[in-house]
C-alpha cells in the first residue's frame, strides 16, 4: 500500500456529523511489521471523534508465531491481537471481534488450526478470512495469502471450507470484481455457511481498468445481484479507499472531503444496500489501508452522509446492531 502521510491527511479536518451515534467499526487491521505500525493507540486516536462502542480486526499476516508447523502459525496472530484487546481500556471495545487465517486449501486438515484459533481467544474469535484476491494481470498484486487461481471453486479450499459451519465459524472473503461469479457458487453450494464480503466486492480500477469505471460498474453490479441473492451473504461497506479502486485521492494535491468521498462512493453503497438490504450490510472503515485517501473523521462522515437517506432504524442496524449480530459481539 502507498505511504501514509499524515500531513497530508491534516490538511482537511472536519467535526464528527452526530458524534454521539453509536457505531461498530467491522473491519480493521492491527499490526506491528519493519518500518510499519499500527497498534491500539494509533486506533483509538484516529476514532476518537467519532462514537466507536466496538470494532473487529480483520486478518493481516500480523504477530504470526516464528517457529513450530507452519499451518498452526496464524494462531500467533490471533494471541498477538487478544493481548492487545485484553491491554485496552476505554470506551471502544477494541477487537471485540477477531477474524484470522487458516489456509483452507489443506481441506479436513484445517480442523486443527481452527481449533487452536478458538481455543486461544474463545471470547473473540469468530471467523476465518482466507483472502482469494487474484487476477491473472500483472499490474494487479494478489491478495497476501498468495491464493491460486478459481480457489473458491477448488475441491480441497472446499473441503477445508466445509469445517467453519460446524465450529459456528463465518467466513470474510476478500475477492476482485472480477471473482464475484466464483464467490455466488461458493456460497449456494454452503448455504449454512455465513460469508461477508469485504470492500463491497473489491471493484478494481488500475491496470486494465483505469478509466474504464463505467464498464467495471456494469459488471461489479451483475456481481453483486447474484450475489445477494444468496441469503447466507453479508457485505461490508467500505475499502474503496484502497488505490487499486482507481479514485487516485492519494495522488491529490490535498485528501478528499466527507461530501467528496460520500458522492464517489454512493452509487456503489447503495447498490449493495438496495440488493443485500439494510439487514445485510455493514461499514467499514478497513484502517489503516484506507487512510492512504482519507481521515478516520472524514471517512466516517461519509459513511453517515451515505445512511441518511435511510429511516433512524435502518442507519442503526447498519452503523452498528448488523455487526454487533454477525459477529457476535460481546456474546
Amino acid at each position: 500500500m502507498p505511504p501514509i502521510d499524515a500531513q497530508w491527511l491534516g490538511q482537511v479536518r472536519e467535526d464528527a456529523i452526530d458524534p454521539e451515534r453509536p457505531l461498530v467499526d467491522a473491519h480493521h487491521h492491527l499490526w506491528e511489521f519493519p518500518g510499519s505500525t499500527y497498534l491500539a493507540a494509533d486506533l483509538l486516536d484516529d476514532l476518537s471523534d467519532h462514537r466507536v462502542e466496538q470494532t473487529v480486526f480483520v486478518e493481516c499476516g500480523a504477530g504470526y508465531h516464528s517457529g513450530g508447523d507452519k499451518h498452526l502459525q496464524p494462531v500467533g496472530e490471533t494471541l498477538f491481537v487478544a493481548n492487545i484487546a485484553g491491554a485496552s481500556t476505554g470506551a471502544t471495545g477494541i477487537a471485540a471481534g477477531i477474524v484470522g487465517f487458516a489456509d483452507l486449501l489443506r481441506g479436513d486438515a484445517a480442523s486443527e488450526v481452527l481449533d487452536a484459533h478458538v481455543q486461544a481467544s474463545p471470547d473473540r474469535f469468530r471467523g476465518i478470512r482466507h483472502s482469494g484476491a487474484w487476477h491473472p494481470h500483472e499490474s494487479i498484486r494478489k491478495s497476501h495469502s498468495d491464493p491460486p487461481p478459481q480457489m473458491y471453486l477448488r475441491d480441497d479450499f472446499r473441503a477445508g471450507f466445509a469445517l467453519l459451519a460446524p465450529r459456528g465459524l463465518s467466513f470474510d472473503a476478500w475477492c476482485f470484481h472480477t471473482q464475484l461469479p466464483e464467490l455466488a457458487d461458493l456460497a449456494r453450494a454452503f448455504p449454512d455457511t455465513t460469508i461477508v464480503l469485504d470492500h463491497v466486492g473489491g471493484p478494481l480500477g488500475i491496470g486494465p481498468y483505469r478509466g474504464r469505471r463505467d464498464e467495471v460498474y456494469e459488471d461489479w453490479q451483475a456481481g453483486i445481484t447474484a450475489l445477494a441473492a444468496c441469503a447466507n451473504v453479508h457485505v461490508k461497506l467500505g475499502g474503496l479507499g484502497m488505490a487499486i479502486s482507481g479514485f487516485g485521492w492519494h495522488r491529490a494535491e490535498r485528501p478528499p472531503g466527507s461530501q467528496e468521498l460520500a458522492a464517489a462512493w454512493s452509487p456503489w453503497f447503495h447498490h449493495c444496500i438496495e440488493r443485500f438490504g439494510t439487514e445485510r450490510c455493514v461499514f467499514e472503515s478497513n484502517f489503516p489501508v484506507d487512510k492512504v485517501s482519507c481521515s478516520y473523521t472524514v471517512m466516517w462522515n461519509a459513511f453517515k452522509t451515505i445512511a441518511a437517506r435511510y429511516s433512524q432504524a435502518q442507519q442503526d442496524a447498519m452503523l452498528h446492531d448488523n455487526a454487533t449480530r454477525l459477529y457476535r459481539l460481546g456474546a
